[in-house]
């Protein structure tokens, strides 16, 4: 082989080592952006009545993909064919890790709320994982009036999320 031929041979090799390692890295460094890989909340979510009846506003929390994005973890947003939508919420990474009670502020409509998310803790073996979403003007969702939620569902994991926040 000629001096040029085992140069090409050797950046050939070199690329593709780089390539390889690339490649078998690239899904370990993009789920370590700060948030906890095993958290109970990521995935993907459906309300969990058999015929839920939905607001305009109300549709985009219908199904929700929790996903890592940057630093955070977010709620995204998925209508019924499956295609991602509108980042509906976000949550420090620091509570990805199972925290019961998440607070924060969600998209509705133009406007922003107050956001609540009561996990089911650590479920019974066999248990699907679930937890109950609240969203409104205060962050005391009793039964007064001018505090109940404007939207409020119980979710239940249908696999796993596969948006990405915007």
């Amino acid at each position: 082989m000629t001096a040029l031929s085992h140069s090409l041979v050797g950046l050939s090799m070199r690329a593709l080592l780089v390539l390889g390692l690339a490649a078998t890295t690239a899904p370990v460094l993009a789920a370590a952006p700060g948030a906890a890989a095993s958290s109970p909340y990521y995935g993907r979510w459906t309300v969990s009545e058999d015929r839920p009846v939905f607001t305009a506003r109300g549709r985009l929390y219908k199904t929700i993909d929790v996903v890592p994005c940057g630093r955070d973890f977010c709620g995204v947003s998925v209508d019924d064919r499956g295609t991602c939508g509108a980042t509906l919420f976000r949550f420090l990474s620091v509570h990805a890790n199972g925290t019961y009670e998440l607070r924060g502020h969600g998209k509705w409509g133009d406007a922003k709320k107050n956001l609540e998310i009561y996990s089911d803790g650590d479920p019974e073996p066999g248990a699907d994982r679930s937890f109950d979403l609240y969203l409104g003007d205060g962050h005391d969702f009793g039964g007064r009036s001018e505090s109940m939620p404007k939207f409020h569902a119980s979710y239940r994991r249908l696999g796993n999320g596969n948006c990405r926040a915007s």
